[in-house]
């Protein structure tokens, strides 16, 4: 199986290949997330799924034969350790927080905020630069992303909720980005499930340390221990933070981060095409429209000429 791996890996593009994949699987992941949503508190979400995708990452490691304690700087390992914190258990927490208050419609309006971000923490804190064509093909996958948001919004929010929803996923897509950006220089020197392995730890101890000393820590654990709510949350976290993070980190590792974070960007199109396979929603000439120009707009950000 490693040695499969080896040989992917080896292939012209794997970076655009992880990163349009995790742009897929997070899709899925968000409907189930949005179910899950309706009974489980945002916190006590993002810790079940993070414990369980922990625990699915710990073997999986261990299987394809790499070190659970590789020979890793100690700076190394605290900057993934910080990413987690900042990445899984601050900006998951937050996303859930948005999920909750605006719907998927109007979240995936603010997760446009995720490709501008890692655009401009890269050209800050790494140096990347991105070609004219590039620039193009961002602002076509993020224009993309905004009309599909526009043509699925159902009606009216709550003033506070809208204002505190797109807080909330602002400072959601913020922290993201600067937890991948942050470990972004030394992705290259570390094996990318480790590094995965390692940032779950960060995201799942540090919410489990402060857990204990909220006060409604009964509604937030509560509703974990019904197994009826395990029907979304288990494949949801499966998908979204086993899989997806995966791809998503080794996306990052093997391609420049702007160009991954617009591939990522996909995931809001994909959501269309989701909705209209399985849950029979209307692919309106609009919707066909905008994942055309997605797709153009995720090729000219990949190829850059």
């Amino acid at each position: 199986m490693a040695s499969w791996l080896d040989s992917f890996l080896s292939t012209g593009s794997p970076g655009e290949m992880l990163s349009l994949a995790s742009g897929f699987v997070w899709a899925v992941a968000v409907v189930l997330f949005r179910v899950s949503g309706r009974t489980v508190h945002p916190i006590g979400l993002n810790l079940f799924k993070n414990v369980l995708a922990l625990v699915l990452m710990v073997p999986t490691v261990a299987l394809l034969g790499q070190p659970l304690f590789p020979d890793v700087p100690l700076g190394t390992a605290g900057l993934f350790l910080l990413s987690g914190i900042l990445g899984i258990a601050v900006s998951d927490t937050l996303f859930f927080h948005s999920l909750n208050r605006l719907g998927a419609s109007l979240v995936a309006i603010v997760d446009c905020f995720y490709s501008p971000f890692v655009i401009a923490m890269s050209f800050v804190l790494v140096g990347e630069r991105m070609t004219a064509w590039q620039l193009v093909g961002a602002a076509l996958v993020v224009s993309a992303v905004l009309t599909v948001s526009r043509e699925r919004r159902a009606g009216p929010a709550d003033r506070k909720d809208l204002l505190l929803g797109m807080l909330f996923g602002v400072l959601a897509m913020f922290t993201v980005a600067l937890g991948i950006v942050m470990v972004k220089p030394v992705l290259g020197r570390v094996s990318v499930l480790w590094a995965t392995m390692v940032r779950l730890a960060g995201g799942t101890i540090s919410l489990a340390l402060v857990v204990p000393f909220l006060r409604g820590r009964r509604d937030i654990l509560g509703p974990l221990l019904v197994r009826a709510n395990w029907k979304a949350m288990v494949p949801a976290s499966i998908f979204g933070s086993y899989l997806s993070l995966v791809l998503w980190m080794g996306g990052m590792k093997y391609a420049p981060a702007s160009v991954a974070a617009v591939l990522n960007q996909l995931n809001t199109i994909f959501i269309v095409i989701i909705a209209a396979v399985f849950l029979k929603e209307r692919l309106t000439a609009w919707k066909i429209a905008a994942v055309a120009m997605a797709f153009i707009g995720a090729y000219l950000a990949s190829v850059g000429f």
